[in-house]
């Protein structure tokens, strides 16, 4: 028998997509190739736009009483120690009174699970080839067992196979890497509610609280140093973050020699090319890409998480639209799917576009050396503000629960 929906990957845009479509009254079924959730990243900025994903699948009202909200972003220079640009988020962009977090990675997908029926998701099921039968894709599993289902949704990350059958090419290497950490305070750390940004010669890393013992904190940079030399030696990379540190305030440096080498994620970036979002297959036929199988873009604009929220939320309706429609003719829904994939991947394609191309430009301008990007910089860092809250001003829309 077919399912009727197949999610490969248990990540935030899969298991978005699965709640919203739950929400609808329709089962899904959500593959993981891990034997557990993954929680990698520890944590992510969730700006405007991600609050009204998680409001669309009903989470956010626990999230919030979770996680601190945020009141604005103080940008300072390595170089001389002091702020170039301070702005609350409550006065800024077009659309005043942001909303702005930064969620723990483990609370989000625990809170997603959780509302999820049981039996969603099973583990240890690694996708490794896709083929297609009728109007059914035939999903062969590395145990060699093969699932059937109407729909195919590929959440599998930036090495996603349902990414490669669709024929995008895998995401090109930025030339920077990013480390994130986290440090945990029994008695609490001390630090506002703000997003510090802390930028100079080619090296920018970012403060922010989660709550009021919980402080998260990442670097993006270049180096000569390997992703394997990065994996096996943590505490080199730790030491190589704070002697770019500079004349910050020794607070900053204190969270990062506080964070254990276990609370460490690295590695480097990668990133899909804008035009291959453009003249790329999104979906065909009852197959389709969400999150960073779709659109793996740099940190520097914190969309990444935020986008795999809309993605969730606007997919899930476009295939709700379809799939709920009982009146039509059984054999005509197969057409109705197509249609309602076609009509995500049309809503997605600019939005995708903008966001990776703005991310890319952001990152290439804050992490460059030279006078005139440095200029650029010391003259930019209010527009830079500015354009992040324009981006995170965008609602994904409803959902028409069931």
């Amino acid at each position: 028998m077919a399912e009727d929906v197949v999610i490969v990957g248990a990540g935030i845009a899969g298991l978005t997509t699965a709640l919203g479509l739950h929400r609808q009254g329709i089962r899904s079924l959500v593959l993981e190739s891990h034997d557990s959730l993954r929680i990698t990243g520890f944590a992510l900025a969730t700006w405007t736009n991600a609050w009204k994903a998680l409001d669309a699948v009903g989470i956010a009202k626990s999230l919030r009483r979770q996680h601190s909200r945020l009141l604005g972003v103080m940008t300072t220079s390595t170089i001389s120690g002091l702020p170039t640009v301070e702005s609350p988020y409550s006065a800024m962009g077009t659309q005043r009174d942001h909303e702005v977090r930064c969620v723990q990675r483990k609370i989000l997908m625990e809170t997603l699970v959780k509302e999820l029926p049981s039996g969603t998701i099973k583990f240890s099921s690694k996708v490794v080839s896709i083929e297609q039968s009728g109007n059914l894709n035939l999903i062969h599993l590395s145990d060699g067992s093969i699932l059937k289902a109407k729909v195919l949704i590929g959440c599998d990350g930036v090495n996603s196979v349902v990414a490669k059958w669709l024929g995008f090419k895998a995401p090109a290497v930025v030339g920077r890497c990013a480390v994130r950490g986290f440090a945990y305070y029994e008695n609490g750390h001390g630090f506002e509610p703000k997003l510090f940004q802390l930028i100079g010669e080619g090296f920018r890393s970012g403060f922010v609280a989660c709550d009021d013992k919980t402080m998260y904190w990442f670097a993006t940079f270049s180096t000569s140093m390997s992703s394997q030399e990065m994996e096996e030696n943590p505490a080199k990379v730790k030491q190589f973050v704070l002697s770019k540190l500079g004349k910050v305030a020794d607070n900053f440096k204190a969270v990062i020699r506080d964070t254990d080498l276990a609370n460490l994620a690295l590695g480097p970036l990668r990133f899909r090319h804008p035009w291959d979002i453009l003249w790329g297959r999104i979906s065909k036929s009852n197959v389709c890409v969400a999150g960073d199988a779709f659109h793996p873009m740099t940190p520097d604009i914190g969309q990444g998480g935020c986008s795999a929220l809309e993605d969730g939320v606007i997919l899930a309706r476009c295939l709700g639209e379809a799939l709920r429609d009982k009146q039509g003719i059984r054999s005509e829904e197969h057409e109705r799917i197509e249609m309602g994939l076609q009509n995500y991947a049309k809503e997605r394609r600019w939005r995708a576009f903008e966001l990776i191309s703005t991310a890319y430009m952001v990152g290439y301008i804050q992490t460059s050396n030279g006078k005139i990007l440095s200029f650029l910089r010391s003259k930019l860092g209010g527009f830079f503000a500015s354009q992040q809250l324009r981006i995170a001003s965008f609602d994904c829309g409803k959902l028409t629960t069931s």
